[in-house]
């Protein structure tokens, strides 16, 4: 791939534009954004967010198979670095957001509020550490990853893209839309072969998947993993890759999506109270340190 300018590096004004341009296309009901209305969130100057196209244009010309495998083989090596939960929440805490407008909380808040509102609405505990844990995999910014290649809409590669998948137009930049190995329904997989058999563009999903694919139970990793295939779980598309396993599963991405998208408050959770609580729950699953 070619080097890339900074602007081709980061083309949003922060991460959250990406969060915006979700809420403005997932609209959902009010029960979780309970301090505001979910018209309220993300006001912008400029509703088009020129920079949230420009930032699909180069996810989808550059999120091909090879890209993917290349990616896959370096991260997932996790010899970067070696953290306890809690360096790996103050490491994440650089990306602070000076753009959000709608809070002025770390990204550690942000994920206190997407695990508080999962446990005050009694789900199980250990969906509750996998709010908490969901966007862990953003530090990938801070190991000089591209934005485009962090967060994002995901979606299958090394089989035709939909074009249910947010500007599906870009997807003609992508070489993999010109090679026939790649460029079928299909593609390189069978029908019904299952999601764990398919290889997903590039981002914090997997990445924080792999992670804690060791820990967690079936469906909070299915949760990590998919929380961003929108045009699975929003748009109903690839049906003809699922098996019974990931059909069953959707249940539980559909559960976690609201919970990942509306918990977002300026009111940050007191952790002075809540602190033993979460102490417990990640001592309950996770080992004392993450490698990255």
């Amino acid at each position: 791939m070619k080097e890339l300018k900074d602007s081709e590096i980061n083309p949003l004004a922060s991460l959250d534009n990406w969060e915006d341009d979700l809420l403005s296309r997932y609209p959902d009901p009010e029960s979780i954004a309970t301090t505001r209305s979910t018209e309220e969130y993300r006001q912008y100057d400029d509703p088009a967010r020129d920079t949230v196209r420009e930032f699909y244009k180069l996810n989808h010309t550059y999120q091909t198979y090879d890209f993917v495998q290349e990616k896959r083989k370096d991260f997932l090596a996790f010899n970067r670095e070696e953290k306890t939960i809690w360096e790996a929440f103050d490491f994440l805490n650089q990306l602070v957001d000076d753009s959000d407008p709608d809070t002025d909380l770390d990204q550690f808040q942000h994920l206190l509020q997407t695990s508080e509102a999962i446990r005050s609405d009694g789900h199980p505990d250990w969906m509750v550490l996998t709010g908490l844990m969901h966007d862990m995999g953003k530090v990938l910014c801070l190991f000089g990853e591209p934005q485009w290649a962090v967060v994002g809409d995901t979606f299958p590669v090394g089989c035709a893209f939909s074009n249910k998948i947010v500007y599906p137009e870009f997807f003609a930049l992508n070489p993999d839309s010109s090679n026939p190995e790649y460029n079928t329904q299909l593609g390189i997989y069978q029908e019904g072969c299952g999601l764990r058999n398919v290889t997903m563009s590039w981002g914090h999903d997997e990445y924080v998947y792999q992670m804690m694919k060791d820990y967690l139970p079936e469906p909070a990793l299915y949760m990590l993993r998919y929380h961003s295939f929108y045009s699975w779980h929003r748009e109903g598309e690839y049906g003809y890759l699922l098996d019974d396993h990931d059909r069953e599963m959707l249940k539980w991405v559909k559960l976690f999506n609201p919970y990942d998208l509306y918990s977002k408050s300026p009111v940050a959770p007191n952790w002075e109270n809540i602190k033993g609580y979460y102490q417990e729950l990640i001592a309950k699953y996770l080992p004392a340190k993450l490698k990255f």
